[in-house]
């Protein structure tokens, strides 16, 4: 009891009854007691010193001699042409002509477009914005993860998705997913400060009654605005890549429908709004484009009648279950041109063995393990546990995701990139969980000793399924650093207090990722990008250095020749599939004609409009192999054969008298 005899006394109790501020945000138990137990030396000043060290590796290991590394050849095309005129730029046009535009939406390639009209065409330039992306995820997860996890959560995370082979190979090249990967953790981190940021009007409810009414509507208020921006950036991110940015708009909506503050019935209006937002953004360039006159703008390839939706929701959406892909398309066009690597058939473990398993596969089973044991483990929480719908948010990510690639017709390596943020978020909520419960017996740290003695044996079962590739070193050193992890985690069972948890938790996380860490240092030092894989066969990696590295080249060999050959045409020469045409256009900024779009199978342009390009001596020169399109059958019976150009590929000579 205090009296006013003793102000101290009064100051002191004032001190430890402070009520909420409006402001405040209750952390999660296991963030407090991370926080207790740190150093109490300017613990915000080392994590932010640790994560700039991360962000700091991240950027060297994708940026390491990042103008070496081959760049994919159709996509470099389009970005060349889209700088060379705002035309080009708004439509997402392919050839420097515009007749076609890219078989995907233009969203990522109008930043690679941007950066070649400033600085010039070159691979840096080209792959740089990918870079950038890729050290934005990582600083942008960091927030994320810490927001509903803690901060050492969120290092974590940021540490883990860092390393990941499937993300560095992806950021060391010129594809699109780096920035829808970016995107979808932005949207992430605003879901998880809507979910996070609620007990803001909570506690402003708890203050004076003349308050009450004006914190809960700027709490509620804020949400929304949250989860609008959330919206905003998910269709951003359909921009970059389509349907696939879509996949996590369940785990986002359960996520906050079950642990946003509020009625349920103001969430549902809430998450209604948020939906009707991100189908608007997300449709807004198709819609605008569709509107256009057809004999003003490019044809859309990818589709058979001119459609921006057939492009998105069939040729690259739903047409992938079952249906052949664009590069089974292209590789029968006989032009030897195709796929270079081979990816296992649809089943349940197809993403944990061969180049998708040495991609992404190193930490998928621990993270589905522990997003499960997590849900599991806090299902008595109160509902407004911010640890359990960190689990689900993240978890509902990585299910949808997994799912979806393991039934897809045909992936390439590179798209299981999109999985590793949710693995680093669930594993490094994982971490917090673990620490939070660190007095609730002996049982929770032997099972943290079965993941990682399972996760070791996968990574070594995985090293040694590469075979010669793999370092000869790897595979000991996995079990032993995996042997040393398993016996401190055991240890720790013992020892009681934080110390020894710590450690255990710490040699835990080092064990499980030595081999993914080794696996994108070895892409970092032969110079691969995102089609390659950890430890490729020589053929798997001579095939794709034969399709990105030695045809490009021997077509700029030849360029010369063609322009010699060209005799005044405006156009460099006409070719069969746009996938031909990029070499010739991305090496010398002139027209080459696609007939057929990048499959060689769309309408464009139609016989009528190739034999008008002729008669007019838009193009003499015509590249294409012997095919039963009508098109290039006409080009065979009207124009003169000049002969082999390789095994596949005749040249044509077309004069403009050809064309009757």
């Amino acid at each position: 009891m205090t009296t006013a005899s003793d102000p101290g006394a009064a100051q002191r109790a004032g001190r430890r009854a402070r009520p909420a501020a409006p402001g405040d945000v209750a952390p999660p138990r296991g963030t407090a007691l991370l926080r207790h137990r740190a150093p109490q030396r300017h613990p915000a000043l080392l994590r932010r010193s640790a994560l700039l060290f991360v962000a700091g590796l991240a950027a060297l290991s994708y940026a390491w001699a990042l103008d070496r590394d081959p760049l994919e050849p159709y996509y470099a095309a389009a970005v060349r042409s889209m700088s060379m005129s705002w035309h080009n730029f708004v439509y997402g046009a392919f050839d420097p002509a515009g007749t076609i535009t890219l078989d995907k939406l233009p969203g990522a390639f109008w930043v690679q477009a941007l950066a070649v009209r400033a600085f010039g065409v070159h691979t840096w330039v080209i792959v740089a914005p990918q870079v950038v992306e890729g050290v934005l995820t990582v600083l942008v997860l960091y927030r994320a993860v810490g927001r509903l996890a803690g901060p050492a959560a969120g290092l974590v995370a940021a540490i883990i998705v860092a390393v990941s082979p499937a993300t560095v190979a992806l950021n060391r090249g010129n594809i699109s997913d780096a920035l829808m990967i970016l995107l979808l953790v932005l949207a992430a981190d605003a879901v998880s400060g809507a979910i996070a940021g609620g007990r803001q009007g909570t506690s402003g409810r708890q203050g004076t009654s003349g308050r009450q009414g004006t914190s809960g509507r700027q709490g509620t208020s804020g949400r929304q605005g949250k989860l609008v921006l959330a919206a905003v950036w998910v269709g951003l991110a359909f921009q970059a890549k389509m349907i696939e940015a879509w996949l996590v708009l369940p785990a986002f909506g359960l996520a906050y429908l079950l642990g946003g503050p509020g009625p349920a019935a103001r969430r549902v209006r809430q998450l209604a709004v948020a939906g009707a937002v991100a189908g608007l953004v997300s449709v807004s360039w198709m819609t605008a484009v569709s509107l256009v006159p057809a004999s003003h703008r490019p044809y859309i390839d990818g589709s058979n009648d001119d459609s921006a939706y057939q492009q998105v929701f069939v040729y690259n959406g739903f047409g992938r279950f079952g249906d052949q892909t664009p590069l089974q398309l292209l590789a029968g066009q006989s032009l030897g041109i195709g796929s270079a690597a081979q990816t296992p058939a649809v089943a349940p473990d197809r993403l944990l063995r061969g180049g998708l398993g040495l991609d992404t596969g190193w930490l998928l089973p621990a993270a589905v393990v522990i997003a499960a044991w997590g849900i599991a483990s806090r299902r008595r929480r109160p509902r407004g546990d911010p640890l359990r719908w960190c689990f689900v948010l993240w978890g509902g990510w990585l299910a949808m995701l997994a799912v979806t690639f393991s039934l897809t017709t045909t992936i390439n390596p590179y798209y299981t990139a999109a999985l590793t943020p949710a693995v680093a978020a669930v594993i490094g909520a994982g971490v917090a969980a673990a620490w939070s419960q660190q007095r609730s017996g002996a049982g929770r740290r032997i099972g943290l000793a079965v993941v990682v003695a399972a996760t070791v044996a996968y990574a070594a079962w995985l090293v040694a399924a590469a075979g010669t590739s793999a370092p000869g070193w790897l595979v000991p050193a996995v079990i032993a650093v995996g042997l040393a992890a398993i016996a401190t985690v055991l240890g720790s069972v013992a020892v009681s207090g934080g110390a020894a948890l710590a450690a255990a938790l710490t040699a835990g996380l080092i064990g499980v990722s030595l081999a993914p860490a080794v696996a994108s240092a070895e892409l970092v030092a032969r110079h691969q990008g995102a089609f390659d894989t950890p430890f490729e066969p020589a053929r798997v990696a001579d095939a794709i250095d034969a399709l990105f590295l030695r045809a490009p080249a021997q077509v700029e060999l030849t360029i010369p020749r063609l322009r010699s050959a060209q005799d005044g045409a405006p156009y460099l020469l006409a070719t069969q599939t746009a996938a031909l045409a990029s070499v010739f256009i991305y090496d010398s900024g002139q027209e080459a004609l696609p007939i057929g779009g990048f499959t060689g199978t769309i309408p464009a342009p139609t016989l009528a409009q190739l034999q008008a390009d002729i008669r007019e001596g838009r193009f003499h020169l015509v590249l294409a192999a012997t095919s039963t399109d009508p098109r290039l059958r006409w080009i065979a019976a009207h124009c003169t054969d000049l002969g082999s150009a390789t095994a596949a590929l005749h040249n044509y000579y077309c004069e403009p008298s050809d064309s009757g």
